[in-house]
């Protein structure tokens, strides 16, 4: 023991002296160079793809933005012009209009239709890993595939007017993607059907990371299904319902696949989305500035919603994450 103590006291003091200190330095430096060496590594590749997949298009999308260009053509500059022409055109105006009828429905009719089933497919029931199957299954198909399964099911005297007459419903039958007045709904009917087992795999997720113990305390308590429900259950499962609402409505803002496939944007521009009118615009008729354009005003809308939903409902969530693993 005396040695070691000895020995320690001799490295301490040799550490003290200038020439401790000068060799102490090189090692630090070696290791803060091999620490930027590691997080050069890490970070790299995520970085250049990051900025070769993202940053770049859209710097590119805004420069191309301000030229009269069709693809071939030398590039006129323009200025304001195309954003002028896309806010002024009635057709694009429409499109955002379908866009945010999509997103509202979505948080209208799907968050609570999700819940609901998540709660139901969070108790202990006979067949309850089928029931999760079947219900995550569409969302497991492509929206190609997808698209035209529902398409065939939805032309005229296909499989849904066949389920109609069966259950004497026969007068509610209509054109589904030929009649304007109901074309954006149906289209929202198989966007809910492909879409909704995310969410409520995402709120199952949720459900299960609340305490088993918080429902056995309400019950001692008295207190019903319902109010465990309302009191517990959903105050608790709100960070995972931001989220979801926060994915659905970027979501709905970017819809493109199911629409162009099983419409068009038809009839008349009435199922038309942003996603839509910018293929058909830019790249179908050649106008790639115009087209530009209006990728720019996407991505402002998406981008302007992202921060005002970070800045008031996600804020309070990361916040306290961050307080948590501090704590």
């Amino acid at each position: 023991m005396t040695i070691e103590k000895g020995q320690t006291a001799t490295l301490a003091a040799t550490t003290r002296t200038p020439a401790g200190r000068a060799n102490a330095r090189p090692a630090r430096r070696r290791a803060g160079w091999g620490k930027r060496l590691e997080l050069v590594l890490l970070l790299g590749p995520a970085l250049i793809m990051f900025v070769g997949f993202v940053l770049a298009p859209i710097v590119a999308a805004v420069y191309y933005g301000f030229f009269k260009w069709t693809g071939f053509s030398p590039r006129e500059p323009y200025g304001f012009g195309n954003y002028r022409r896309a806010l002024h055109d009635t057709v694009f105006v429409h499109a955002i209009g379908h866009n945010l009828i999509i997103a509202v429905l979505s948080v209208i009719i799907q968050l609570p239709l999700s819940i609901g089933l998540a709660l139901l497919l969070n108790r202990r029931i006979r067949g309850r890993r089928f029931l999760r199957l079947v219900v995550f299954a569409p969302y497991v198909l492509s929206e190609a595939i997808t698209a035209v399964v529902w398409s065939l099911m939805l032309q005229p005297d296909g499989l849904v007017d066949h389920v109609f007459r069966g259950v004497g419903l026969g007068g509610l039958i209509h054109q589904w993607l030929a009649n304007t007045h109901i074309v954006l709904y149906t289209l929202f009917v198989v966007i809910t059907w492909k879409y909704i087992g995310f969410g409520i795999i995402l709120l199952l997720a949720g459900l299960q990371n609340i305490p088993r113990e918080l429902h056995e305390a309400a019950a001692i308590d008295g207190a019903s299904a319902w109010h465990t429900t309302r009191r517990i259950v959903l105050p608790l499962l709100g960070p995972t319902i931001r989220i979801w609402i926060f994915l659905s409505v970027i979501g709905s803002l970017q819809l493109f696949d199911l629409v162009w496939i099983m419409t068009l944007g038809g009839p008349a521009d009435a199922s038309n989305t942003m996603a839509n009118y910018l293929l058909e615009h830019g790249f179908t008729s050649y106008q790639f500035g115009y087209g530009s354009a209006v990728a720019v005003i996407l991505f402002v809308i998406c981008f302007a919603f992202a921060l005002i939903y970070q800045r008031f409902a996600l804020r309070r969530d990361t916040e306290g994450a961050l307080t948590r693993i501090v704590g």
